[in-house]
């Protein structure tokens, strides 16, 4: 079990009120649908996300200098409000997602919308292994060592109209599946969107696994969505739909609370959130008293991507 040093920041304060109140009720929840499962009643994921490792991996450049944060940590301290709103809910309770057979529909500004497999996605490009560092806006930090491929190659597979200013992404939205969904946390089901150039920077990953594995169910199987400049709740998981607009997508945390979560999430200390400071934050698996770290604009990848906010009062647009 992860222990996590005392923070100064109140539990209060880092999960909205509306939802840790759901969290026994999410529980009593939980534990029905696994005595379901294991009276056969319910059909599980553990066949379908055994530890599978991918072959012909490329290892790229990016954070090869880096230290993963270690794979129990990676895979046991997540946020997926889908499967509850504490941290370990998504390892206790994922079985129930069933990641094979698995389709991503490509609709709206697209010449010829199409469906297409997980198994095909994997052959538009050759997937790489990228080291990436991860902040989450509640003040917290990993390293993680993703599989997948740069989301340009989709976006080029897929040949956007010029209409297409925006790609907003989709989660799985299926209450079986994902019990989390039977409360009223969020708006289901969970979306996200990228501007064109922030979708086509090639730090943006359609990631498929991680540690060279498929991806687990609890970080978001069978594929999500990896900006390592942005914070995490920007990476969207489990997708099962891709839309290209000409209009900004209004993502699930923006209708929640517009006024702490806005459309870029770009990684800032210098802009807090309304209730605490970005300007550290805790690097999860470094040992108990490991001091917290100066954050860094852009979360350190200011030289790939800062171009793209050029002009941009940041501040206003968070």
């Amino acid at each position: 079990m992860l222990i996590l040093p005392k923070s100064d920041i109140a539990p209060s304060d880092i999960t909205p009120q509306e939802v840790y109140q759901e969290r026994r009720q999410f529980l009593g929840m939980a534990g029905g649908l696994a005595l379901a499962a294991a009276l056969g009643g319910l059909s599980t994921s553990a066949a379908a996300n055994t530890r599978q490792k991918f072959s012909g991996v490329i290892s790229s450049k990016f954070g090869a200098d880096e230290k993963p944060t270690p794979y129990k940590d990676v895979t046991g301290y997540n946020n997926f409000y889908e499967f509850g709103t504490s941290k370990s809910d998504p390892a206790d309770f994922s079985e129930t997602l069933r990641p094979r057979p698995w389709t991503v529909s490509i609709e709206g500004e697209v010449k010829k919308p199409k469906r297409i497999a997980i198994e095909d996605l994997y052959k538009l490009a050759p997937l790489e292994e990228r080291i990436y560092r991860m902040r989450c806006v509640e003040g917290w930090s990993m390293v993680i060592p993703w599989v997948g491929f740069p989301l340009a190659d989709l976006i080029k597979w897929a040949e956007p109209t010029g209409n297409a200013k925006y790609v907003e992404f989709f989660t799985l939205n299926d209450q079986q599946q994902m019990p989390g969904q039977r409360s009223n946390v969020l708006d289901w089901p969970y979306n996200e969107g990228l501007r064109m150039d922030e979708a086509m920077n090639p730090l943006t990953l359609m990631a498929v696994g991680l540690y060279g594995e498929q991806m687990p169910n609890q970080n978001g199987a069978p594929i999500r969505l990896v900006t390592p400049w942005k914070y995490g709740f920007k990476g969207i998981k489990s997708i099962v739909r891709i839309k290209f607009t000409e209009q900004m997508p209004v993502s699930s945390w923006m209708k929640a609370n517009i006024h702490e979560y806005g459309f870029y999430s770009n990684v800032n200390p210098d802009v807090d959130h309304p209730r605490w400071s970005q300007a550290t934050e805790r690097r999860i698996g470094t040992g108990f008293f490991q001091k917290r770290q100066k954050t860094l604009m852009f979360n350190g990848y200011a030289e790939q991507v800062a171009q793209m906010y050029s002009g941009m009062d940041l501040r206003k647009n968070f």
